[in-house]
């Protein structure tokens, strides 16, 4: 290949010295044709082009990465993995060369392929320490018990120092939204002023004027709690939060793909998003770690407040079922509330239902669809009125007892009465507490009896023992009485006719008989 100097001297000759193209090819030994493609085509550097790239280091992983590739090719794009994460898997079968001959493999292979993205257009933002932070969701896929389902993973970065959580849900409903802040918060151990988003349906109820948004006041409620303002980007302008829009990618590829197996996701995920900022070195100082840029904007951040109580509260009326309904699932209420409104409290994790202050039922959360959610305890006290219902009553069907009260059960239902009997129990179980049922139960197992009434009165002794237990404390003495006694015995003298001289060498009485 020609080199720059020999094209320099080339034109030199044929421009300036006004030679011709065959005797400069004799002068410079070199082809008549070159010197004429080098004058007609004006070339002043001749650029080498390499038909094939050699790969000495990567040369020996090459079918592996290929089997990669082809199996990466035809998944969803969620699936797929990106150069960096099958970099990371080379490097743990022993290769040893660059991520630059990986990276620049896997883009030469999907332009074949034709599966390589055109490359996007983004400018560039920098933030203060402290001052915003960027929220998103994305749509993963795991294998949680055997069986693949598709998740909502909430993704909450702070700007300057780009360190990140990850936390998992099944959808992105209002109460999902404020878990993943408080757990970001308690995470980063601080909150910035400000607070980057979409425009959301469940956090913005209405977009106005340029930046000018009607927010969900629960979750303005938030984030008054929290002290951040929330700011809803230009709407199809992702990149005014290109940090979080880049880091669904990051995530997805190395906490996601390929396919997680997992029994517990949280912890795990929350472990990933510390290694990976531990690990990872922060773009503009390639000296430092994400996770130590991170350190020095911690002081930056607003102290974390008590934990907000993120629920979202509905309001309803409990049906002649003892039953209220939300999101398609019904669930069970203390049966002396029926007809009356309600107040249903949504956590991400549970249902808590209210009437005034008191708490009338309580459940884990079900995400499937038209299912009925008892708790037999509601339906106790209505055995008293309809008996019948323990046998077909479909709460009664998951009325989980302890051993001691089943054998007692089972002993009473030989008689004819039995049912009834032990409906007396649970009735007093339900007033009482099961434990104190259990522990009667053995009690009456021990001594090979099954009599109702006993098992009432030794449930009756137990929270009357319980009681003076709470009471002792404050009727205990805390100074003794120090009165000497001994003037009784010269009270009872004259009337027990005592033998003075039977005195004893304590000072008691002997006395005669």
């Amino acid at each position: 290949m020609l080199i720059v100097e020999t094209i320099a001297k080339i034109r030199r000759m044929y421009f300036v010295d006004k030679k011709g193209i065959k005797a400069i090819a004799r002068e410079l030994r070199i082809s008549k044709n070159t010197v004429r493609d080098i004058i007609r085509n004006d070339v002043i550097k001749r650029a080498y082009v390499r038909r094939n790239q050699p790969h000495p280091v990567l040369g020996s992983f090459l079918f592996s990465l290929d089997e990669k590739l082809t199996h990466d090719k035809d998944e969803p794009r969620r699936r797929q993995r990106k150069a960096m994460k099958l970099y990371k898997e080379l490097r743990s079968a022993g290769y040893t060369g660059t991520y630059e001959a990986v990276n620049n493999y896997v883009k030469q292979w999907r332009l074949a392929e034709g599966k390589q993205r055109p490359t996007k257009v983004f400018v560039p933002l920098e933030f203060e320490p402290g001052e915003a932070f960027q929220f998103d969701w994305s749509e993963e896929e795991i294998e949680l018990a055997g069986e693949i389902i598709r998740i909502k993973a909430a993704h909450i970065r702070l700007a300057h120092s780009r360190f990140f959580l990850v936390t998992a849900f099944f959808n992105e409903q209002l109460e999902m939204v404020m878990e993943a802040h408080n757990r970001a918060f308690e995470f980063f151990g601080g909150v910035c002023k400000k607070g980057l988003y979409d425009n959301m349906k469940t956090t913005v109820q209405k977009i106005l004027v340029g930046k000018d948004r009607v927010f969900n006041s629960r979750f303005s409620e938030m984030a008054s709690h929290y002290l951040f303002e929330p700011i809803a980007c230009t709407p199809a302008a992702g990149w005014e939060k290109g940090q979080v829009e880049h880091q669904v990618e990051t995530s997805r590829s190395n906490f996601f793909t390929p396919l997680v197996k997992v029994n517990s996701l949280d912890e795990r995920l929350k472990a990933e998003c510390l290694s990976w900022a531990q690990s990872t070195k922060y773009p503009s100082m390639k000296d430092k770690t994400t996770f130590e840029v991170y350190q020095e904007e911690k002081p930056f951040l607003l102290p974390v407040r008590e934990r907000f109580d993120g629920c979202k509260v509905e309001h309803t009326t409990v049906s002649s079922y003892s039953l209220i309904k939300f999101d398609t699932n019904s669930y069970s209420v203390n049966c002396d509330y029926v007809g009356q409104a309600v107040e249903i409290r949504v956590y991400w994790n549970r249902i808590e239902v209210r009437c005034g202050q008191a708490v009338i039922g309580e459940h884990e959360r079900c995400f499937k669809k038209h299912r009925n959610i008892y708790n037999p305890w509601h339906y106790v006290p209505v055995l008293e009125r309809k008996p019948g219902a323990l046998r077909n009553g479909a709460p009664f069907k998951q009325l989980a007892l302890p051993a001691a009260v089943t054998a007692i059960r089972n002993k009473l239902l030989s008689y004819s009465d039995g049912e009834k009997q032990f409906i007396r129990l649970l009735l007093q179980a339900h007033q009482k507490g099961l434990e104190v049922l259990k522990e009667a139960c053995q009690k009456a197992i021990d001594l090979g009896l099954s009599n109702v009434d006993w098992i009432e009165s030794m449930m009756e002794a137990k929270m009357a023992h319980d009681q003076i237990k709470k009471l002792s404390p404050a009727i205990s003495l805390i100074i003794e009485p120090q009165k000497d006694f001994s003037e009784y015995d010269e009270m009872l003298l004259p009337i027990i006719n005592p033998i003075d001289s039977n005195k004893n060498q304590h000072g008691g009485l002997l006395y005669a008989v």
